[in-house]
C-alpha cells in the first residue's frame, strides 16, 4: 500500500475574479503544505468561477483563464510550494471550433479542464469527457469534450483524474479507472445543491469507490452562483465504502486526510489513458484528527442554502445592504430573517407601507420583528401616493388593488436608488406558479430569496428558524402572529389569499405534480385532485411564464426550479389532449 495525504480545497470563487480566485487557491495551498499534504486538489472550475456560461465562447476571457493557470503555478513555485502537487480546475481554450452534426458550424472554442501543477510548471491537463446538457448544464453547446483519462503518479500512488458529470455516467473515463489500476480517483465538482440531493450523491461515490476499488476523492465547489449554491460537502470515500473524511456544507474548508492507497504499477496502459510521473516531497507530517462532519437535518440545510445564495449575491455583486417590504405577513419575514442571518441585521433595511386596507396586526407584526432582529425600520403610508393616482385615472377593482403594490415598488425603488440598497422581492414558488403577484409592483426587485420555496415550506421554514433561535437562547426572529395568521395581500377589505386562490395544502401538492413532476392535465386529475381545481391551476401556470421570465432571479433549492430549469414557452396554447 501506498500513504498518501490529501488535501482537499472546498473554496468559494467569484466567477471570472481570476486574480482573487487565484490567490484562494494559494492560500489553501499554504494551508496544505503546512498540514504536509503532497497533493491538492481543488473543485471544477474553482480558477475561474463556474459556470461560465458563454463567457466560454470569448476568446479573451479563455486566453486570461490559462494565463491564470500559469501564473498561479509560478507563484506556487516562488512560495516554496512548488514540491507540491496542485491540480486545479479552470476553463481552456481557445481551441479550434469543434463542428457540430453535418451543418459544419462552428460552435464550442472551450473546454472544461483540470491541470496539474508541479514545480512551477503546468505538468499535463485533463478536460471533462461528459458535458451535462440537462437542468441548469449547457456544457455540451459550449465546451468541448474530453477522450484521454489522466493518471498522475505522486510518489508511488497513481491518481487518475475526472471532473463532476464524469463521475456520474457509466462507460467513459470511469471505466478506464480500473484498467489503469490507478489507488486514488480525483474528482473535481461543480455541484450545485437541491433538496435531498445528498440521497444520489453519496451513494454514488461509495458505488464508484467500489466499482473501480480506488479511493474517491470527491471535492465540490461551495457559494452562490447567481440561481444556483454549491453546497460543498466534499467527502472522501475508501473501496469498501467507508467515509474516510467529510467537509461541512456551506462553508469553506480545507479537507486534509491520510489514505493508504494501492501501490502504483507497471500496468499496461489503453491508448486513451495519459499517465505523468511525479516526485511530491511533503513537509513534516502533523498529526491529524478525524474530519468527518455530519449533515445537519433537512430543514436546516435548506435554510443554509438559502442564507448562502442571499449573502454571495450581494457580496458579489458589491452590495453593502438591501431593503424590503416589511408587511407583518410570513413571506416578508422569512425572506428579512434570511437576510439578517446572511449579511447581519444593520444591512437590513424594512420598510412598512401600509395602506388604508392593511390591518393593525399587519402593522404591530412587522413592528414586531424589527423589534426582534434589530433591523432599521421605516414606515411610509401610501394612501396619500395612491389617491392622485386613482382620482387621475378612475382606478378600481383589480387595477386599483395593483396600484397599491405598484406604488410600494416605487418608494423601495427610490430607496434604493438614493441609498445603494439592493431590494429583495419577497414572493414564493407557489405564488411565482400562479402569477400571483404584481408586475412591477410587489414582484419588483433585484433578488427573490424564496422564490423557489412552496408556501407550505415557508412556515415550516419559518418554524424551523424559531425554534433554532430558541434551542440556542435566542430571541425567535419571526413573530407568531406572522406564521399563524392567514396569509393575505391585503389590498382589499378582508382580503385572504383563499378568496382566489385553493388552499395551500392542495395547492402546492397539485403544482408540485404539474411544474415539478411534468405530468399533464390529466394525469394530474388521475391523482385525485378536483378536475376543476386542476384545469383552474394549470391554466394559471400554464398563463404566468410571462411574469416569471420578468422576475428576478433567487437560489435554487428543489430539482426543478423556475428559471434554467424549466424553459417552457411565453405564447402557448394547450392542446385539449393535454
Amino acid at each position: 500500500m501506498g500513504r498518501i495525504r490529501l488535501a482537499l480545497a472546498q473554496t468559494n470563487p467569484v466567477l471570472g475574479d481570476l486574480e482573487g480566485n487565484c490567490t484562494q487557491v494559494l492560500e489553501a495551498a499554504r494551508r496544505a503544505a503546512a498540514q504536509g499534504a503532497e497533493l491538492l486538489i481543488t473543485g471544477e472550475m474553482a480558477l475561474s468561477g463556474y459556470p461560465i456560461e458563454d463567457l466560454a465562447s470569448r476568446p479573451s476571457f479563455l486566453t486570461a483563464a490559462v494565463d491564470a493557470v500559469n501564473v498561479l503555478a509560478k507563484r506556487l513555485q516562488d512560495e516554496g510550494l512548488g514540491e507540491l502537487v496542485v491540480i486545479v480546475g479552470h476553463p481552456d481554450g481557445p481551441h479550434e471550433p469543434r463542428l457540430l452534426g453535418t451543418s459544419n458550424a462552428p460552435t464550442a472554442i472551450a473546454k472544461n479542464s483540470a491541470s496539474v501543477l508541479h514545480h512551477g510548471h503546468v505538468k499535463a491537463t485533463y478536460s471533462k469527457h461528459h458535458l451535462p446538457n440537462y437542468s441548469v448544464f449547457d456544457e455540451y453547446r459550449i465546451f468541448i469534450p474530453g477522450d484521454e483519462l489522466l493518471v498522475v503518479r505522486v510518489n508511488d500512488v497513481d491518481v487518475a483524474v475526472v471532473i463532476c458529470e464524469d463521475l456520474w455516467r457509466d462507460g467513459g473515463p470511469v471505466a478506464r479507472v480500473l484498467e489503469a489500476d490507478a489507488g486514488v480517483l480525483a474528482v473535481l465538482n461543480g455541484s450545485p445543491f437541491e433538496r435531498d440531493k445528498d440521497e444520489v450523491r453519496l451513494p454514488l461515490v461509495t458505488r464508484r469507490a467500489v466499482e473501480t476499488d480506488t479511493i474517491v476523492a470527491y471535492v465540490n465547489l461551495v457559494g452562490g452562483q447567481d440561481d444556483l449554491v454549491f453546497d460543498g460537502d466534499s467527502v472522501v470515500v475508501d473501496g469498501s465504502g467507508t467515509i474516510l473524511a467529510r467537509a461541512p456544507q456551506f462553508q469553506e474548508h480545507l479537507l486534509v486526510v491520510d489514505v493508504d492507497a494501492a501501490s502504483a504499477t507497471d500496468t499496461p496502459l489503453p491508448p486513451e489513458v495519459h499517465r505523468i510521473e511525479l516526485t511530491a516531497s511533503a513537509r513534516a507530517k502533523p498529526e491529524l484528527s478525524r474530519d468527518v462532519a455530519e449533515l445537519p437535518d433537512d430543514r436546516e440545510q435548506l435554510w443554509n442554502a438559502l442564507v448562502l445564495g442571499l449573502r454571495d449575491y450581494v457580496r458579489k455583486n458589491g452590495f453593502r445592504s438591501v431593503v424590503l417590504g416589511l408587511s407583518g405577513g410570513i413571506d416578508s419575514a422569512v425572506c428579512a430573517a434570511l437576510a439578517v442571518d446572511a449579511i447581519g441585521a444593520d444591512s437590513v433595511y424594512g420598510v412598512s407601507m401600509p395602506s388604508r386596507y392593511s390591518s393593525e396586526h399587519s402593522r404591530s407584526d412587522a413592528d414586531d420583528f424589527a423589534e426582534r432582529t434589530g433591523v432599521h425600520f421605516e414606515t411610509q403610508p401610501i394612501a396619500g401616493l395612491v389617491a392622485p393616482f386613482e382620482e387621475q385615472l378612475g382606478l378600481t377593482g383589480v387595477a386599483a388593488e395593483n396600484l397599491q403594490a405598484r406604488v410600494r415598488a416605487v418608494i423601495l425603488m427610490g430607496l434604493s436608488n438614493m441609498q445603494g440598497h439592493l431590494v429583495l422581492t419577497t414572493g414564493n414558488k407557489t405564488e411565482l406558479a400562479v402569477g400571483y403577484s404584481t408586475m412591477y409592483g410587489d414582484s419588483v426587485g433585484g433578488f427573490a430569496p424564496i422564490k423557489d420555496v412552496p408556501k407550505l415550506l415557508v412556515w415550516e421554514l419559518a418554524a424551523w428558524r424559531n425554534e433554532f433561535a430558541a434551542s440556542r437562547g435566542e430571541v425567535p426572529p419571526i413573530p407568531e402572529n406572522s406564521i399563524t395568521k392567514p396569509p393575505s395581500a391585503e389590498l382589499k377589505p378582508g382580503q385572504v389569499d383563499e378568496d382566489s386562490l385553493p388552499p395551500y395544502e392542495i395547492l402546492d401538492p397539485l403544482i408540485d405534480a404539474y411544474v415539478t413532476r411534468k405530468l399533464g392535465a390529466a394525469d394530474v386529475v388521475a391523482l385525485g385532485f378536483d378536475p376543476a381545481i386542476v384545469d383552474e391551476v394549470t391554466t394559471l401556470v400554464d398563463r404566468s411564464e410571462w411574469k416569471r421570465r420578468q422576475g428576478a432571479i433567487g437560489p435554487k433549492i428543489s430539482g426543478m426550479a423556475f428559471g434554467r430549469d424549466r424553459r417552457l414557452p411565453v405564447t402557448y396554447r394547450p392542446s385539449r389532449a393535454e
